[in-house]
């Protein structure tokens, strides 16, 4: 019989998983992911300070003269932006590559918070479960990649792109983390990715919750090492209490 789980805003589920993610009999479906996330993220941060503030110098001097008062305001915007979109294209890749273990943790969560069995737990079938799981993400990375060019094109307009550019990247960050991870359980129950975009649209207002918490702790170095495990445990409980039904 499945559980009641009680509803909770966007923040909230992000916060619920953190306290799921270190429940006795899910630590252990953590650790996969989490190693994954540190090997990746961790490396990409590391080049990243080594490099940043030439990059942000080198943005900044594209803008006109009569807007250099600017670049005080603009200098932690384009930080953050940087920063952002570093953590989101390595987390990206790191969900690729341990896109099987991030859907057996959604698994797991889900059965810890319903009481019944997703799916055959058998070796053979998570092997044999691989190659749909990839075709998955490869099918969100479709979705994100032409966005994503478009966004960083906007980037680079003198003036406009250093201003709007960092909002809106935040914003469209917000939304692609939500839909990277609340995927994870949808995909275990063999629904649609175009079923699950038009699900999460008819909540926007949790879901951009949730995927706020979710961008702003992926932009902050040494946290988003740790932050796949809990969003995508966020990511779960939110399905249980909000779609699954």
């Amino acid at each position: 019989m499945t559980t009641i789980q009680k509803k909770r805003t966007g923040f909230g589920y992000f916060l619920y998983g953190l306290k799921i993610a270190q429940q006795p009999g899910i630590r252990k479906f953590v650790l996969l992911p989490l190693l994954a996330n540190i090997l990746l993220v961790g490396g990409s941060l590391y080049y990243l300070f080594s490099h940043l503030s030439t990059w942000i110098d080198g943005l900044l001097g594209q803008l006109p003269s009569y807007f250099e008062w600017l670049s005080y305001l603009l200098w932690p915007l384009l930080a953050i932006t940087i920063l952002a979109t570093f953590s989101y294209f390595f987390s990206t890749l790191a969900n690729f590559i341990a896109a099987p273990f991030n859907g057996l943790l959604a698994e797991k969560v889900e059965e810890k918070l319903t009481g019944e069995q997703v799916n055959d737990d058998s070796i053979m079938k998570v092997i044999k479960d691989v190659p749909r799981v990839l075709a998955r993400e490869w099918k969100k990375l479709l979705y994100v990649i032409p966005k994503a060019i478009g966004l960083f094109i906007l980037l680079l307009i003198p003036a406009l792109g250093q201003t709007l550019g960092p909002i809106l990247w935040f914003v469209f960050s917000s939304w692609m983390l939500a839909v990277q991870y609340c995927d994870y359980p949808y995909d275990n129950h063999k629904i649609s990715f175009n079923q699950m975009k038009v699900d999460l649209k008819s909540k926007k207002g949790k879901v951009y919750g949730y995927g706020f918490l979710v961008a702003f702790f992926t932009s902050i170095p040494i946290v988003n090492l740790f932050i796949v495990p809990v969003a995508i445990c966020g990511a779960t409980a939110m399905w249980v209490a909000e779609f699954k039904d």
